[in-house]
């Protein structure tokens, strides 16, 4: 690994590479914060890609990719005359200090859920308004569920037990059941949110992150997917002039890939 003489260097140079480009071209002369945003959510996916794929290589490219990014917004920022990579910096070290009084004050805590307590305490000292706030509005639905719960729960407001949030979700899938054979779409729709915020909640006293366990599903279900429309390619057949039974051969055949 690196010195950290050699990690500061190598940084100095991506900064001089950055004045360089924003100088000399035409494209990142152009860029703003929101011409840049919908790239930066989309490297983001692709480093959360990678670290699914568990491929080492591939997160430090992508991290060099966001981390491009960053430094972009705050060469932008320099030139608003609003604040520059050192002030991105100093902001996030004070804030990792004030929020870690067991670190650097007097504080003692016992577990990481303390821990995590008492960040959510002295956010709300800092002058937010509540615990949800730093939730944002555009995070996909079930990123934003685990997060509002994970933020809840930090301030004391949960289950106790793994058993009486399965029995929350039982209850869930019953209310859902009912609303099912009445044929209400909008009552379908509301309980069947309901079922997955609950099951988001279970999967958190698990310990599973819902949002990698569904990718992980997604993914394999492509695999499998393809592997079927491969097959059918084979036999010079169309996925869809082939019954259901046809096409479940290859698909078992897929599953013990």
């Amino acid at each position: 690994m690196n010195s950290r003489a050699d990690q500061l260097k190598a940084f100095d140079r991506l900064l001089t590479i950055m004045d360089e480009l924003r100088e000399q071209c035409p494209w990142d002369k152009k860029q703003t914060m929101e011409t840049l945003r919908h790239l930066t959510i989309e490297e983001t996916y692709e480093l959360g890609d990678a670290i699914l794929e568990d491929d080492l290589e591939e997160v430090k490219k992508e991290i060099g990719d966001l981390m491009l990014h960053m430094v972009f917004y705050a060469k932008i920022g320099s030139e608003k005359k609003a604040f520059d990579i050192a002030d991105v910096c100093n902001g996030i070290c004070e804030k990792l200090i004030h929020r870690h009084p067991h670190i650097y004050g007097d504080v003692t805590v016992k577990d990481e859920a303390e821990v995590k307590r008492n960040w959510e305490n002295l956010k709300l000292k800092e002058g937010r308004t509540s615990v949800l706030e730093g939730v944002p509005n555009s995070l996909p639905a079930l990123v934003k569920a685990s997060r509002i719960q994970e933020k809840v729960a930090g301030v004391g407001f949960d289950w106790e037990r793994p058993e009486q949030v399965w029995e929350k979700v039982e209850e869930e899938l019953n209310e859902f059941k009912v609303e099912v054979e009445k044929g209400d779409v909008d009552a379908m729709e509301d309980e069947f949110g309901d079922v997955l915020f609950s099951m988001v909640n279970y999967a958190r006293f698990l310990n599973i992150n819902p949002e990698n366990a569904l990718e992980r599903t997604n993914k394999k279900f492509k695999k499998r997917f393809e592997y079927l429309e491969q097959k059918a390619k084979g036999l010079n057949k169309d996925l869809k002039d082939m019954t259901l039974g046809e096409m479940d051969v290859f698909w078992e055949e897929a599953k013990k890939q």
